[in-house]
């Protein structure tokens, strides 16, 4: 495999991507990695370890796309940046898959320009794993189609059965409709006519409403909503996380006996803590779009670099962008 890495993407680029990068081709075999960017600060940070350089090949874009730009006009007028170079890799073939950091709003554009939706598919959406009492499960969207509609999100629970099936090996995945409440008629418009439409499609497990306090139970393997709704969860739970460990560290410090008996359950702490990292989940994949595009946390170190790209190779090794066209309803109607 062949993976393309936006190595100026991110807060903490290019030190932390390029070190991620190191790490993947450690872990990996058979892997060879496209970096994108200043060539000269890419070689002087290669320059740090000893690497076979038959794995890397260099790809020069002078221009970054900051996180403060506004999307469209950096994607549009930064025709040179590595993260627009990134993708065309993609588009042109020459790589199976990319990853970037960088600003989610122009990576969204980004993508969408270059590689397009698969035919059928009405909007995309990022999905993106999420810990739970049995391990994981699969939010969708949590922030490409902030607008959607009943049409979408039934698509959307498709793609994402289809995800944890041919990733994950799980079979017939349960699908729940985020909503305020679990009974059919609970909801606004757009919730009421999703559900209506999960119902009568036979090509997912729905199990039917489900509300945010549900996610963390482990019963359901996909959920859907809104790219508005989904981003706000996500980043509220995320923001919960940080701060339930923060304040556990402080009430700690606090007392010898608490540091006993952190000391104690230190394992047990490691394990929840390693739960609640995203950095160990790697990256989200834009679901629908004709190519593979990883995004990984703006803030990611190299460890949720390397992540990203083992993300990145393994649906390129399973085809998914093949096996996700063979579910997609081409409708006769004009596009929604």
């Amino acid at each position: 495999m062949r993976i393309a890495l936006d190595a100026m993407g991110g807060d903490n680029a290019p030190v932390e991507t390029i070190k991620g990068a190191i790490k993947a081709l450690e872990e990996i075999e058979d892997l060879e990695l496209v970096l994108v960017g200043q060539k000269e600060i890419i070689e002087q940070e290669l320059s740090k370890y000893n690497v076979d350089k038959n794995k890397i090949q260099i790809v020069d874009a002078r221009e970054i796309i900051a996180m403060t730009d506004d999307p469209v006009a950096a994607v549009k007028g930064k025709k040179d940046s590595s993260m627009n170079r990134t993708l065309e890799l993609v588009k042109d073939g020459r790589v199976d898959a990319s990853v970037s950091a960088g600003n989610t709003g122009a990576l969204i554009t980004a993508s969408q320009l270059k590689l397009k939706r698969i035919k059928g598919v009405m909007r995309p959406a990022i999905a993106t794993m999420f810990p739970n009492k049995k391990g994981n499960m699969l939010l969708l969207d949590a922030g490409a189609t902030a607008d959607c509609k009943p049409e979408f999100l039934n698509q959307y629970a498709m793609m994402g059965a289809k995800y944890l099936e041919i990733l994950l090996g799980r079979k017939n995945p349960t699908v729940g409709l985020l909503n305020i409440g679990t009974e059919s008629g609970k909801g606004n418009e757009v919730t009421r006519g999703a559900y209506e439409l999960l119902k009568q499609n036979e090509k997912v497990n729905f199990i039917g409403n489900i509300e945010s306090t549900e996610m963390l139970n482990g019963d359901v393997d996909v959920v859907v909503t809104d790219g508005f709704t989904g981003n706000m969860v996500l980043k509220t739970s995320e923001g919960v996380a940080k701060f339930i460990l923060s304040s556990m560290k402080t009430e700690i410090e606090k007392s010898f006996i608490y540091k006993l008996g952190a000391l104690l359950i230190k394992p047990a702490l490691k394990t929840i803590v390693k739960k609640m990292d995203s950095s160990e989940y790697g990256g989200a994949i834009f679901l629908g779009l004709n190519g593979i595009s990883i995004k990984a946390h703006g803030n990611s170190d190299s460890i949720a670099i390397k992540n990203a790209i083992k993300v990145a190779n393994k649906f390129a090794q399973m085809k998914f962008i093949d096996e996700l066209k063979k579910i997609i309803v081409i409708e006769d109607k004009e596009e929604i």
